[in-house]
């Protein structure tokens, strides 16, 4: 036992031992820290600043021609110096690394040259070193060292590094100064295992980008192993820390082994596409062998995890946090999960009052993920659950319940990529008749004439592109029987038309809801149009009610498809073959890095606890335990990846026509389409970002077809990552830079852009449940009525919409959710704001950079002035909430406003 205490005692004592001798250690190297000064500049990512260093400009030199410049020169001396970000946690225990740093034992660098030995052919010795701590200042830590250089080693094309630490190590860069042409800058942003935990040492390559075939021989199998060592064998089961990239079908959504209810098909095949996700090798399970086990590790390769400041900035409200507590938290206030609202001012007082939480324990979730949400009562100190106010509410509280309100959000509300033209008339169905009942839509052109009298008739209407509808008919349909088999809720499939009126606003004209025919019970097809009245109560009612179903089915419909399926999932493939394939060192690779910043690591907690078998989606939105079954079927029958792109997307659904004389390239079929109008800006000024810099590196088009690891990249995405589309005619060839440009584009496009349209609005128009909600959960009073439900109907006629609404369980947990997804990260980097410090090394690339920021600007202020024009209705105007979701830049918080450069929350 004494042997025991002493053993666990001895790491602190130790640690504040050397801690003291580390004070005076440190004193000590005051001096060769500030002869370091120079080699610690960083490098200014500000557009407005040139870089501090002078490297040279990637250029096409042969290895042969630079090895016989180098081999005359004599040796140099040379400062290297390693930042590393000051970390939290280890593998060990207490202080056992700054004992480490106090003996000696730190980081050891291995230099390597970019050329091979021009008489040999062989690789020339690695240059070895091994640093010293010499300052630890703001959250970063420094290691020095000084080495010689032979004249005849040539440029310095790679580090190794190697960890003699305890801990893994972040590093965020090495510099080499006193180099002949100027400082070296090796950008790390990565992880380092100790030597103990991975044999593996790491191999970090300079900032100069290189298509394959420039690769310096010198580099060449460092290349080559660094991309076999990401790609892994695929066996085995990942474990926390590996860096391996590899693919594998949805096949953890369920979890059978705990209850045969939780049981989920597997996404991703024939039966059900779907984009593939990272492959994580756990154990099948026992139930069912095409899943496998549920598991608290959801492994993400390292380098895709969240940073400790996104941790900590956001430590309370962590969608993490959030996802695994909000339920269970939700459970201890409403006992009942199913019991909705008594009535509407019962909704307002979640604002107004909020909600009595439970005595605050040491298990205090509410207050501890989400403080933003919580106030304590002063004169009780008791804690209370209230909501923040949303925007839209606040500008306006009745807005909900207007018709123009309805039209406005298709076109600058949080889901506005669902609005389409209406092509043909008379509306039709395209599904099986002998299975969903007869074709034709219930939508007359007398009822819509009705709707739009003294404005034109239904052929003009149809002729002057005035017609309009989200079309959610055929795709529901088939899911209506399995859905209203489910307890507390119901589905229809759905139709909701829209015209334009000579002011640029959508008027809504009518919906249709429609029930197929039912093998189980004899029921036939059944159908009903809804419009808005304009003299009965009983019909404006039933106007509410129908709305309220299409807004469920539009709120679905956005967060499994438009939200995750598009600028969620869809990604993951790219960001699996742009590491398997692409080189660190490749000028696409370092292009579209920042784009995929933390999207793995949001998609795996999204597995967790969002898309799961009992997960969120599956407790408040309206197909519950087949939501993500709906998610495959629109993978499968509408999702192209051409179709991605901004221009071709409005194209598709009649929203814009092609038309050389208009800014753009396009025509809006709508002129005042806000998604469309500020997005085709920022289209447009991405595009040129990286046709400058696809051209830069491309100059000879050949170059993209002679690109092996670009070619192998673009056919991994095709018939791997979205294996099951593999065969479709519709994916763009690659063959020229023109082509590369459209691919990137739209890449970068969905992962920044697309999904802040899609995302960060969510709390100011779902923050207020009513506006959008997540569920209908009673069918309409008109289907199959019975007497005694009529009459409630008549008789009270708010209770039965707030029946259809969501329960008052399902409306916390998706309020709280959607102000967490809402919300910016204090460590947001946001699109065109800050220059990657690669792309700063080379002059075309930064002067490229600067136009681009520089456009950013520029439609910030675009955006304001729309926003501030009278004649725009669908964003400006008496409680109209200004549409600011393509803003580039923002502050952290729920702002409503800014384009992060990727899905990362």
């Amino acid at each position: 036992m004494i042997s025991l205490i002493l053993w666990v005692l001895l790491p602190a004592a130790l640690t504040l031992l050397f801690r003291n001798f580390r004070s005076l250690f440190l004193k000590r190297k005051t001096t060769l820290e500030n002869n370091n000064n120079s080699a610690t500049i960083m490098l200014t990512a500000s557009p407005p600043s040139p870089p501090s260093f002078s490297v040279a400009t990637p250029g096409r030199m042969s290895a042969t021609a630079a090895t016989m410049v180098a081999e005359k020169k004599a040796a140099v001396k040379v400062k290297a110096v390693v930042t590393v970000k000051e970390t939290t946690g280890g593998f060990l225990g207490i202080g056992m690394d700054d004992i480490s740093d106090f003996i000696g034992k730190a980081l050891k660098l291995h230099l390597v040259s970019a050329q091979l030995h021009l008489e040999t052919g062989l690789e020339k010795p690695l240059i070895k070193t091994r640093t010293k701590k010499v300052s630890e200042k703001n959250g970063e830590v420094k290691y020095a060292t000084e080495l010689e250089v032979p004249g005849d080693f040539g440029e310095v094309g790679a580090v190794i590094v190697e960890n003699e630490h305890y801990n893994e190590l972040f590093l965020i860069d090495i510099v080499l100064d006193g180099l002949e042409n100027g400082p070296v800058k090796v950008i790390c942003d990565s992880w380092v295992h100790p030597r103990s935990k991975d044999s593996k040492n790491r191999v970090f390559f300079t900032a100069k980008s290189y298509l394959p075939s420039e690769t310096p021989n010198g580099l060449t199998r460092y290349r080559a192993e660094e991309l076999s060592l990401l790609r892994g064998n695929g066996e085995g089961e990942r474990q926390q820390g590996d860096r391996i990239y590899d693919y594998d079908v949805y096949n953890d959504l369920g979890k059978p082994d705990s209850n045969p209810d939780l049981a989920r098909p597997v996404l991703g095949g024939k039966e059900h596409p779907y984009p593939r996700r990272v492959r994580t090798g756990r154990p099948r399970s026992e139930t069912d062998p095409l899943s496998e086990t549920g598991s608290s590790n959801f492994y993400v390769p390292r380098d895709e995890e969240f940073s400790q400041l996104k941790q900590s900035g956001f430590s309370a409200t962590t969608t993490a946090a959030v996802l695994r507590a909000v339920v269970p938290a939700a459970e201890t206030i409403f006992i009942d999960r199913n019991l909705g609202f008594p009535h509407l001012t019962a909704v307002d007082s979640m604002y107004d009052q909020g909600i009595n939480l439970p005595p605050r324990t040491t298990d205090s979730p509410w207050t501890d993920i989400i403080p933003r949400l919580v106030r304590t009562v002063v004169d009780s100190a008791d804690d209370i659950l209230q909501f923040v106010v949303p925007d839209s509410m606040k500008r306006d509280r009745f807005f909900w319940l207007k018709d123009e309100q309805f039209g406005r959000q298709t076109l600058a509300g949080v889901n506005p990529c669902s609005i389409e033209l209406v092509k043909e008339w008379p509306l039709k169905s395209k599904l099986d008749p002998e299975i969903y009942g007869p074709a034709e839509s219930a939508i007359t052109t007398k009822i819509v004439e009705q709707q739009i009298r003294g404005f034109m008739t239904l052929a003009e209407a149809m002729d002057r592109k005035k017609l309009f509808m989200l079309d959610y008919h055929d795709l529901l349909l088939p899911f209506v029987g399995l859905v209203r088999q489910q307890e507390g809720t119901t589905l229809y499939g759905s139709r909701a038309l829209f015209f334009l009126t000579p002011v640029g606003t959508l008027k809504p004209v009518a919906i249709e809801l429609v029930r197929p025919p039912s093998k189980e019970d004899g029921k036939p097809q059944w159908k009903r149009v809804f419009t808005p009245a304009n003299c009965s109560a009983t019909e404006e009612w039933l106007w509410k009610l129908a709305k309220a179903h299409v807004l469920a089915h539009d709120s679905g419909y956005h967060e499994l498809v438009s939200h995750f399926l598009r600028t969620h999932a869809c990604l993951e493939p790219y960001i699996i073959a742009t590491n398997r394939q692409l080189s660190a060192m490749h000028p696409i690779h370092r292009l579209l890095h920042p784009h995929f910043r933390y999207t793995m690591e949001i998609n795996s907690l999204a597995r967790q606890a969002l898309i799961s078998a009992g997960g969120i989606i599956e407790l408040a939105f309206s197909p519950l335990k087949y939501a993500m079954q709906l998610g495959s079927a629109v993978y499968d029958q509408r999702w192209r990846f051409d179709y991605e792109a901004l221009p071709k997307d409005l194209i598709r659904r009649g929203m814009a026509v092609e038309d050389p004389s208009a800014p753009h390239g396009l025509k809006l079929t709508i002129e005042d389409y806000p998604y469309a109008s500020d997005g085709l800006i920022l289209w447009d000024g991405l595009h040129q970002w990286v046709s400058d810099y696809v051209n830069h590196y491309y100059p000879d088009p050949s170059l993209v077809s002679s690109d092996v690891e670009l070619q192998s990249w673009w056919t991994e995405i095709r018939t791997v990552g979205h294996g099951d589309k593999k065969d479709e005619p519709w994916w763009p060839s690659l063959a020229t830079p023109s082509d590369l440009i459209e691919i990137v584009t739209t890449i970068a496009w969905t992962a920044s852009a697309q999904h802040a349209a899609v995302n960060f609005g969510q709390y100011a128009y779902g923050g207020y449940f009513p506006n959008r909600p997540s569920i209908a959960r009673t069918n309409m009073p008109t289907e199959d009525p019975t007497d005694e439900a009529w009459k409630q109907f008549i008789d009270t006629p708010e209770k039965v919409l707030l029946e259809m609404f969501p329960s008052q369980f399902q409306a916390a947990v998706v309020m709280a959710i959607l102000d967490v997804l809402s919300n910016h990260s204090v460590d947001e980097e946001y699109i065109g704001q800050v220059m990657e410090p690669a792309w700063g090394h080379d002059a075309v690339i930064r002067a490229a950079f600067e136009r681009f920021h520089g456009r950013m600007k520029a439609l910030e202020v675009v955006i304001d002035a729309r926003n501030a024009n009278e004649k725009l209705r669908n964003r400006n105007g008496a409680g109209v909430l200004p549409y600011e979701l393509l803003k580039p830049f923002s502050e952290p918080g729920v702002t409503g406003k800014g384009v992060p450069y990727s899905t990362s929350i």
